[in-house]
């Protein structure tokens, strides 16, 4: 996806260029039904602002929209960016689009931001695995969404899973496979799990290198799927049901989503691609909704989460739910789900990332 540079901002220390990407996609519908575990954040001159009731686009100062990077996730991000660089700019915040964390990182060393707007995607490179998080931190530069915990955390779902393990909550019997184990080792996990099976890379997102087991005979290409990206390998019992989400904006709830994808599941096609994806939304009713929305930010805080996430949930045929994994940076794409919700919660879009934005305060937004 080709970058255009724009007049105003900086792309990197000596560039004096932003980098924006090309126009996005039109989105799917979504059909409305009727019906504190955070990171700590290191203080800065720029987070001693005046109160979200009174904030004003100058209490941001210049803010680096960072998009784009070198994980798996690059092209959503980009698409991603660019949405929230517009919004961001319609409300007349000073923002300007920055590719990558190097880039990033020379800009701010030079001063040119006052804080930063993530929505890089993914991980080695990605900015939502904790490495980005981390060097914010040691430059005291406030930025929007979790903080080093949560993204790591977040990132690894075998650990987060552990975590909910610990706690009582549900998700779904797993087994955690290191890189390049040998077909022994493989079938003999898949045997503790039993078919049907999920098989996917351990710290990957966008459905990217997930294959549905079936039997044992599928077992060996799914292994080879997910072993393209980098890491481990995750081995978790495939529930059959109902796709859902639950996106989370500061301390707000936002109704959840039930995904009805055209194919099998929810894979790449179908979140980014596809037009005849259907969403339901709020996707239960009443006690149900209620019970997910609870699990939902049981799951978040749990993994040290803070600012905004989402957190996706399988619904079994027997009403039950099962947490998958807790997205810190969503996709902000036409085709997204975090805005699909707040649109349904009454939250456009525009509003939506000037309160993503307010996170990068002290307390959530």
């Amino acid at each position: 996806m080709a970058n255009h540079d724009r007049d105003s901002g900086l792309g990197t220390r000596d560039s004096g260029k932003e980098q924006t990407p090309g126009q996005g996609q039109n989105g799917n519908a979504v059909e409305v039904v009727a019906g504190n575990g955070a990171d700590s954040r290191l203080a800065s001159d720029a987070s001693r602002v005046p109160s979200p009731e009174s904030r004003v686009p100058a209490s941001f100062g210049r803010v680096a929209v960072v998009m784009g990077g070198s994980s798996t996730e690059r092209e959503v991000s980009l698409d991603s960016g660019r949405n929230v660089l517009a919004a961001l700019k319609a409300r007349g915040v000073d923002a300007h689009a920055i590719d990558g964390i190097p880039a990033l990182l020379d800009a701010l060393r030079a001063g040119h931001f006052a804080r930063v707007f993530n929505i890089l995607h993914g991980q080695h490179g990605g900015g939502e695995d904790g490495v980005l998080q981390g060097a914010l931190e040691s430059l005291k530069v406030p930025y929007t969404g979790s903080g080093v915990l949560g993204s790591a955390l977040s990132m690894d779902k075998p650990r987060s899973k552990r975590v909910w393990q610990s706690l009582g909550l549900p998700t779904p019997k797993f087994v955690a496979l290191a890189r390049g184990a040998d077909a022994a080792a493989v079938h003999a996990a898949a045997r503790t799990i039993g078919f049907p099976l999920i098989v996917k890379p351990a710290c990957e997102g966008s459905s990217v290198g997930v294959t549905r087991v079936f039997e044992e005979a599928q077992l060996d290409s799914a292994v080879e799927l997910a072993a393209k990206y980098p890491g481990d390998l995750l081995m978790e019992t495939l529930i059959e049901g109902d796709e859902l989400t639950v996106g989370i904006l500061g301390r707000e709830v936002l109704p959840s989503i039930h995904i009805v994808p055209k194919g099998a599941f929810y894979d790449y096609n179908a979140k980014y691609i596809a037009e005849d994806t259907k969403y339901l939304c709020p996707g239960l009713q009443g006690e149900a909704e209620s019970e997910l929305r609870a699990l939902a930010l049981a799951a978040f805080d749990a993994l040290g989460c803070s600012g905004w996430g989402r957190v996706d949930v399988m619904r079994d045929r027997q009403g039950r739910n099962w947490l998958l994994e807790v997205n810190t940076a969503p996709g902000m794409t036409s085709h997204s789900l975090v805005p699909k919700a707040a649109k349904a919660a009454g939250i456009d879009y525009e509003t939506l990332c000037w309160r993503v934005l307010e996170t990068s305060f002290r307390g959530d937004a």
